[in-house]
């Protein structure tokens, strides 16, 4: 999108052509699904619903989409998330805002929020603790989902914390979720209170696997959300010591892991006095 010996500075940049330029280049940087994050980053750029560059194909682009457009593209070149370059990321139906200081929302952690909303009664008042809330997307959704559920989540980042509470003011849920900065559950266990469930989506990752994970991923989220020690374990270790003083017995703890580290968590939580480990 730039001048060059083959590309004057006067061709007609319209959607179809940037679209199609776009893809091309993502595909040569590496990127997975090009063109799929060429029409996302162009809608972006217009500001306008992905299926409308289908029926704006021959619209020329205005000098403003187009510098948007080139800035974004670079950066995406670079391996930067698109998630952080456009500022949102959908989970579980919604838009959440997201910065490089929390980790981006994914499809597997609806999992772990699916299996938190079958221990939830829908219609009585339950409390519940997060351990890690980074952008907000967990407590959040599970306010949306439960009513009459209230969470106090807690992060290790003040950045995070930012982000996370824009979100809650968005959702509309700040009279049912508490944020707190602290490490893992330092920050209530001197406070009595006691927790129907726990749920977390810990950093896992063993130190050894950074050199094998995406650039995305290892060079642009946040290290604290990602690893945690030799075997990935660190954080859940505390989480599940400290979780025996804020839980009410029969509460549940449901925490989103590499399936490789589940029997040893299996195993973690039942030699902690947990029961019904699955």
């Amino acid at each position: 999108m730039t001048a060059s010996s083959d590309q004057s500075a006067n061709d007609n940049w319209t959607v179809q052509r940037i679209l199609e330029w776009t893809t091309g280049f993502l595909k040569q940087k590496g990127v997975e699904s090009p063109r799929l994050e060429a029409e996302l980053l162009l809608a972006h750029a217009r500001k306008c619903p992905r299926i409308r560059l289908y029926t704006d194909f021959a619209v020329l682009l205005t000098d403003d989409e187009r510098t948007e457009m080139r800035q974004m593209v670079q950066r995406r070149a670079k391996r930067e998330p698109l998630a952080y370059i456009v500022g949102i990321r959908e989970f579980y139906g919604r838009p959440f805002e997201v910065t490089a200081a929390v980790l981006i929302p994914r499809p597997e952690t609806e999992v772990l929020v699916d299996e938190c909303l079958e221990l939830i009664p829908r219609d009585e008042d339950r409390e519940i603790v997060e351990v890690g809330f980074g952008s907000g997307c967990i407590c959040i959704t599970i306010a949306k989902q439960r009513p009459s559920c209230s969470i106090v989540a807690t992060d290790l980042s003040e950045k995070a914390l930012d982000v996370a509470a824009r979100n809650v003011l968005k959702h509309e849920v700040g009279d049912r979720i508490t944020l707190l900065t602290g490490d893992t559950l330092i920050p209530l266990l001197s406070t009595g209170r006691r927790f129907d469930g726990l749920v977390s989506n810990p950093p896992y990752i063993r130190l050894d696997e950074r050199d094998s994970l995406q650039p995305e991923l290892s060079d642009h989220e946040p290290s604290e959300a990602l690893f945690s020690g030799v075997d990935g374990l660190d954080v859940v270790r505390r989480i599940v010591e400290q979780s025996k003083s804020i839980l009410k017995p029969g509460a549940f703890i449901a925490l989103e892991l590499d399936p490789a580290q589940c029997n040893t968590v299996r195993q973690l939580l039942q030699d902690s006095g947990f029961e019904n480990v699955f």
